[in-house]
């Protein structure tokens, strides 16, 4: 999947101050996007996930980007903390942050370790 077919998020559409982290734009330009059972969203899904986050836990600010497949966990830009969270989607708010990561490649490396790992 080449970065200019990927559906991103508009600009206009996404909290102040933010913009897509260059590591984050490689990968995607790789092609890197099905870590099974990870896979980094675009689209529409990805629209609809944003504002669901947004909806559903609105004393944080999330600008997600990959889901796994097996479970409703959202890896997602935490603007007040600058670092990955996972997200257990549509847990209650105050139990629905699963693991954090210091930046995107830490998560990437995880995703790998998991992909290694699944037996979908």
């Amino acid at each position: 999947m080449e970065a200019e077919m990927v559906a991103l998020i508009p600009m206009a559409e996404l909290p102040e101050g933010f913009s897509y982290p260059e590591d984050y734009l490689r990968v995607i330009e790789l092609g890197l996007t099905d870590l099974e059972p990870w896979w980094i969203m675009d689209g529409a899904i990805l629209f609809n996930i944003y504002r669901g986050l947004a909806e559903r836990y609105p004393d944080d600010s999330f600008v997600p980007f990959a889901k796994r497949e097996d479970n409703d966990d959202v890896a997602c830009w935490d603007l007040a903390g600058r670092n990955i969270v996972i997200v257990h989607d549509y847990a209650s708010p105050g139990r629905h942050r699963r693991g954090e990561f210091k930046d995107f490649y830490a998560w990437f490396r995880q995703a790998v370790e998991d992909l290694i790992e699944f037996d979908g």
